[in-house]
C-alpha cells in the first residue's frame, strides 16, 4: 500500500470521535508485593517461583539463592533488576539460575497478592464503576465515564489513578490510554515501570507501526514466527498486507483479525461484569511422580487440588457440572479427560470422586510432571436448589 493511501485511511479513522479507554498493569506485581515485605531487597534481582511459601520467615535475613535451586519450577515473575539479566515469567528456574545465579528466590504468596489486588482495584472503583477486571494485576478502565476523564487525552486522570494506587498500596502501575482496548494494552507496556502512554488514532503510524507484531495482544510466539517467515516483522508491515493474503496464510477469521489489529481497530467495550466459564488448579511436581510407586504423595496432592478448586468455587459463589483433569507426562505430552454430571456441585468430595474417575481413563504408565483439576459449565450456586447428596469419596491411587 502506498504511504498516501495509508495516510488517507488513518485520517478517515481520526475523523471519528475518539473514545478514551485505559489499560492499567501493575508493575512486576508479585515481586513488588514481596519488596514491600522485604524492603531491604529493593534494587536486588528477586525471582518469585518454586515451592509455596513456608510458614517460617528466613532466619537471620538469609534467603535462598537461585543458584541453590534444584527442581523443575518456573519463574512466576521477576523484579526489574532480575529482568535485566534476561529472567522472565515462564522461564524454568534452572535456566534462570544460569542467567542470574545471585538472584533471591522467594516462593509465591498468592493470598497476599490477592489482598493487594483487591486494594488497588478498590481505588479505581472509587473513581468509576466502569472497570473491567482482567486478572490479579490488570484492568481496563472507561475514562469516558469519569467527568473530565478525556481531558488532555486522559493524562490527568491517569496520573490521579497512579498516585492514589501508590498511596493506598505502596505499589506502582503503568497505564496506556487509547481509543480502544487493543491500543491501550500495547500502550501500558511501552513506558514501564510507573509510566503513562497516551495514544491517539493519529499516532498509529508513529507509535504503533514501528513495534514488532508480537506486541499485539493475541499474536503469540507461533503466529509471530510465522509472520517473520513471511517477511512481516513490524505492525506497520502487517498493516500493508492485504486482507486476502493474510486469510490465505492464517485462515479467514484470524487473517481478518490480524488486518484489523494492525490498523488499530477494536470495537470491544469495557465489560464491567462477566461470568467465568471454568475454574481450575494445577501443580508441577518438583520431581516426576509415578501413579503406583508414588501413590501416597500423588493421592495427597490430588486431594489438595480438588479442595482448592472447591474452595475457589464456594468463595466466588459458583457450582459446576463438568469435572476434568489434565496430565503432563515426563515426555511433556499432555492429556485431558472430563465428565459431565447430571447436577452442579461445588463439593470437594464430589469433585475428588469424579476427577478420580477421569484419571482412571487416562494412561498412567509414564511418570507425571504435572497434575491439574478443572470444573466447568459454571452457574451461580444461589440459582440452584438444595445440594445433592454427596457420594462416597474415591481414591484413584488405591484402586
Amino acid at each position: 500500500m502506498r504511504a498516501s493511501g495509508a495516510a488517507r485511511r488513518i485520517g478517515h479513522w481520526c475523523s471519528a470521535v475518539e473514545r478514551r479507554i485505559a489499560h492499567l498493569d501493575m508493575d512486576a506485581f508479585y515481586a513488588s508485593v514481596e519488596l514491600l515485605r522485604y524492603p531491604h531487597l529493593r534494587g536486588l534481582p528477586v525471582v518469585i517461583g518454586g515451592r509455596r511459601r513456608r510458614a517460617a520467615e528466613p532466619k537471620g535475613g538469609e534467603f535462598e539463592r537461585l543458584a541453590d535451586y534444584a527442581g523443575r519450577g518456573v519463574v512466576t515473575t521477576a523484579s526489574y533488576a532480575a529482568r535485566e539479566f534476561g529472567v522472565h515469567s515462564g522461564l524454568g528456574l534452572m535456566k534462570a539460575a544460569k542467567l542470574c545465579p545471585q538472584a533471591i528466590l522467594l516462593p509465591a504468596d498468592f493470598d497476599e497478592y490477592r489482598r493487594y489486588s483487591r486494594l488497588f482495584k478498590a481505588v479505581i472503583t472509587a473513581i468509576t464503576s466502569r472497570m473491567e477486571d482482567r486478572g490479579i494485576d490488570e484492568v481496563y478502565i472507561d475514562f469516558d465515564s469519569v467527568p473530565g476523564g478525556a481531558d488532555q487525552g486522559g493524562r490527568p486522570l491517569a496520573e490521579r489513578i497512579q498516585r492514589e494506587v501508590q498511596e493506598r498500596t505502596g505499589l506502582t502501575c503503568s497505564l496506556g490510554v487509547a481509543p480502544n482496548k487493543l491500543l491501550a494494552k500495547i500502550g501500558s507496556e511501552l513506558n514501564k515501570p510507573n509510566g503513562i502512554t497516551i495514544i491517539h488514532a493519529a499516532d498509529l503510524a508513529t507509535h504503533i507501526w514501528p513495534l514488532p507484531c508480537r506486541r499485539i495482544n493475541g499474536v503469540g510466539p507461533k503466529a509471530a514466527a510465522r509472520l517473520e517467515q513471511l517477511g512481516v516483522q513490524t505492525i506497520g508491515e502487517l498493516a500493508q498486507c492485504e486482507r486476502a493474503w493474510l486469510a490465505a496464510h492464517f485462515g479467514r477469521h484470524h487473517g481478518a483479525w490480524l488486518h484489523e489489529a494492525a490498523w488499530g481497530r477494536d470495537a470491544r467495550d469495557v465489560v464491567t461484569h462477566s461470568e467465568p466459564v471454568s475454574m481450575s488448579c494445577e501443580t508441577t511436581f518438583e520431581r516426576d511422580l509415578h501413579a503406583v510407586r508414588d501413590r501416597p504423595e500423588l493421592s495427597a496432592l490430588f486431594t489438595k487440588l480438588c479442595e482448592r478448586v472447591a474452595a475457589d468455587l464456594r468463595r466466588h459463589g459458583y457450582a459446576g457440572r463438568t469435572i476434568g483433569i489434565k496430565l503432563r507426562y515426563d515426555n511433556f505430552q499432555c492429556v485431558t479427560r472430563a465428565v459431565t454430571l447430571p447436577v452442579h456441585t461445588a463439593e470437594a468430595a464430589v469433585i475428588r470422586r469424579h476427577a478420580g474417575l477421569c484419571l482412571r481413563r487416562a494412561p498412567l504408565e509414564r511418570r507425571l510432571r504435572l497434575l491439574g483439576v478443572r470444573v466447568g459449565s459454571l452457574v451461580k450456586a444461589a440459582a440452584l436448589g438444595a445440594p445433592e447428596t454427596l457420594p462416597e469419596t474415591f481414591d484413584l491411587f488405591t484402586h
